[in-house]
């Protein structure tokens, strides 16, 4: 039998991202999947052009609808949008998902450079999802926003973060320079591996990478797979998939 996964996050109008994606990627890496859909945005992959955030009571009642009904065994975060709704998701993962497997994908700007996270959400972030979280999947631009600095070096970034809020992070790579990326994973207990991948030239209308990718994780985790096996067979699934045919 699959395992069931939740993605809570935004709506993507053109697929690429968000609720959409994830639940592809559940399926394509074999998984069942549920949603919580935080808001319905209008977009494409030259940027965002609405943002509709859904009724925290919606948000609750979408979740308590899965779980009643579902056993699921992994949720991943992506965009939430701001504390409220943050807030609000934490609540529903306190009364139904202590202690299970919580992927934080921190969505705080799109590929085209919209912004997804209110500037007052961040500390709600940190402070409600951060402490119960499995892993967390920064990229770049997000790290530095957690560290409050440039990546100096992705590796010790990692770590420097899973110390910091008592979880595994992986420091996505993608936007990093030149034609070698580095993806770099700290496991909770200190462990640190780097994976290291050429830079692949997707096409133009490609964007929600790093959706596909924890969602990916996600996937894996409720598999059975540990957290080392689960992030490198998730970023050779990413680079497979997005590689020109």
């Amino acid at each position: 039998m699959k395992p069931v996964c939740l993605t809570i996050a935004g709506s993507d109008s053109s697929a690429g991202a968000g609720i959409q994606a994830d639940l592809a990627t559940f399926s394509e890496c074999g998984a069942q999947g549920a949603s919580v859909i935080t808001a319905l945005t209008a977009q494409n992959p030259n940027g965002v052009l609405r943002i509709q955030p859904s009724p925290v009571e919606q948000i609750g009642a979408e979740m308590e609808a899965v779980f009643s009904y579902f056993h699921v065994v992994a949720i991943k975060t992506g965009m939430l949008l701001d504390a409220e709704r943050i807030s609000a998701v934490a609540e529903g993962l306190k009364r139904r998902h202590t202690g299970k497997l919580l992927i934080v994908d921190p969505v705080m700007v799109a590929t085209s450079g919209a912004g997804l996270l209110a500037k007052d959400a961040v500390q709600a972030l940190t402070d409600e999802l951060f402490p119960v979280a499995t892993l967390i999947t920064p990229n770049i631009p997000e790290a530095e926003h957690l560290l409050a600095r440039k990546v100096e070096d992705v590796i010790d970034d990692a770590a420097l973060l899973a110390q910091k809020y008592g979880c595994s992070v992986l420091i996505k790579g993608g936007h990093g320079e030149g034609d070698e990326l580095i993806d770099a994973l700290c496991e909770q207990d200190g462990k640190v591996k780097a994976f290291s991948h050429k830079r692949i030239e997707a096409s133009a209308s490609m964007h929600g990478t790093g959706c596909r990718l924890s969602a990916a994780i996600t996937a894996r985790l409720a598999q059975g797979l540990t957290m080392h096996h689960a992030v490198e067979s998730a970023i050779q699934w990413l680079q497979e998939a997005i590689a020109p045919a």
